[in-house]
């Protein structure tokens, strides 16, 4: 009820559609550095998305607060800019899919914790990562982050959906010094249950991912028998999913044009978006009221779909998958949680399977060093080389490159070490036959 006035004013100055999207937000945060507070925040924040047709013409407007005076600016707002706004594409206003599957993945409890609960678990995380190796000097840092949202979406057809989720998320980072070498690593533990996270094991993490560097140098340059790590392959994944976007595809743009129902990848590739896993980026409906489910895109390395928002689809003559992300007034395609089903072989056995090679587990500037077009890379990297099935010393300043589409064509074992990441899809370490590396 306490969005109504919005939409009798609507309907009082001529707005045959409306709708409202809003997120209220809380962000907690609190760093560490030298066992001082370096920083905190707690802030509370609320964003109002508002769309319309006026005349037949499509007018948008946001706020950051809720009132009676922010209601008629809003819709004075639609009015202004309808038909300002150059888009030959249909604005749609939904009325709701047919069923929806509602999922709760809020955690009451989180908030109740106490402030000083939370910053005893970030000293104790200090203290450990200090105490673990002789060979730590430095703890860079140490944080605590909360997040909680609640998404609301109302409109004149009578859609009204609301979900909240939560999360936090603990963060340290180390430095390392062995002769005249430093090296600087990090780690994080994130979920939507305080109790769940392991501090000691969080804590062994980081100083694992900081002492390994030591030591590191180039390998000689060459062709590689390779294993991608769990964040690599989550990276080169987001971005070559970014390719069954239909709207790319739509625009010519995509590297997958008429490739549905056809082997792009390798069979042992199946990727999945699944939104209604119990994660905290889980979502029951998309950013314009559709509902989500869970999908496979690519399944034994054939296309299964594109990606659609209500806008692609129509232009398809197809129904929306359900990934419409909006930003502002525009709404655009997103997966909402990418997964990469995992093998049946771990991390070492990987490492069996190329007997020589390198381990990457670390590359830099994807967004530079990726060609979006072709999906060729060169990308500055780091890891291990791997020398008789077993990971051996680590590299320093190497650069890989190569192309999304033959990597992911190349694979010849996926592993079984699940690694979930903050956007709450999640991905493990892949074997690939061959990687182009630039050393000394």
């Amino acid at each position: 009820m306490k969005y109504e006035k919005f939409f009798e004013l609507a309907k009082e100055s001529g707005i045959e559609e409306a709708e409202l999207y809003v997120s209220e937000s809380r962000s907690l945060s609190v760093s560490l550095f030298h066992g001082e507070v370096d920083q905190y925040s707690d802030n509370n924040g609320m964003s109002i998305l508002a769309r319309g047709i006026y005349n037949g013409k499509f007018g948008a407007a946001s706020a950051d607060v809720w009132n009676l005076e922010k209601a008629k600016y809003l819709v004075n707002e639609i009015k202004n800019n309808a038909g300002v706004i150059e888009n030959e594409d249909p604005t749609i206003i939904f009325g709701g899919s047919e069923k929806y599957k509602k999922i709760n993945v809020f955690n009451n409890e989180l908030a109740k914790i106490s402030i000083d609960e939370k910053m005893a678990k970030l000293h104790e995380l200090e203290r450990l990562i200090k105490e673990k190796d002789e060979r730590i000097i430095e703890v860079a840092g140490t944080e605590y982050e909360e997040s909680s949202q609640k998404v609301t979406l109302l409109n004149t057809k009578g859609l009204k959906l609301s979900q909240k989720v939560n999360y936090c998320v603990f963060v340290g980072q180390a430095v390392a010094k062995q002769g005249e070498q430093v090296k600087s690593g990090y780690s994080y533990e994130f979920s939507a249950d305080f109790n769940k996270i392991d501090i000691d094991k969080l804590a062994s993490k980081i100083v694992e991912e900081t002492t390994s560097q030591l030591g590191g140098e180039p390998c000689d340059s060459g062709e590689y028998k390779a294993v991608l790590g769990p964040d690599v392959v989550n990276s080169f994944m987001h971005a070559l999913i970014s390719h069954v976007d239909a709207e790319e595809v739509q625009k010519q743009s995509s590297l997958f044009i008429g490739k549905l129902n056809q082997k792009v990848l390798s069979k042992k590739i199946t990727i999945e978006d699944k939104p209604l896993n119990k994660t905290p980026s889980a979502r029951w409906f998309d950013d314009e009221g559709v509902a989500t489910y869970n999908k496979a895109i690519v399944k034994n390395g054939v296309l299964q779909t594109y990606l659609y928002d209500l806008t692609t689809a129509q232009k398809d003559g197809v129904q929306s998958t359900g990934n419409g992300s909006r930003s502002g007034a525009k709404i655009s395609v997103s997966p909402i949680s990418l997964v990469l089903k995992p093998g049946k072989k771990s991390q070492e056995e990987l490492f069996k399977d190329i007997g020589n090679g390198v381990y990457i587990t670390d590359v830099s500037g994807l967004h530079a060093g990726l060609n979006a077009q072709s999906g060729n890379f060169s990308l500055q990297s780091s890891g291990f080389l791997v020398k008789d099935g077993k990971k051996d010393r680590p590299l320093d300043i190497i650069t890989i490159s190569g192309n999304l589409l033959q990597i992911f064509n190349d694979v010849i074992e996926v592993g079984n070490d699940v690694k979930l990441n903050p956007s709450g899809g999640c991905a493990e370490s892949i074997a690939i036959k061959k990687l182009v590396v630039s050393g000394k």
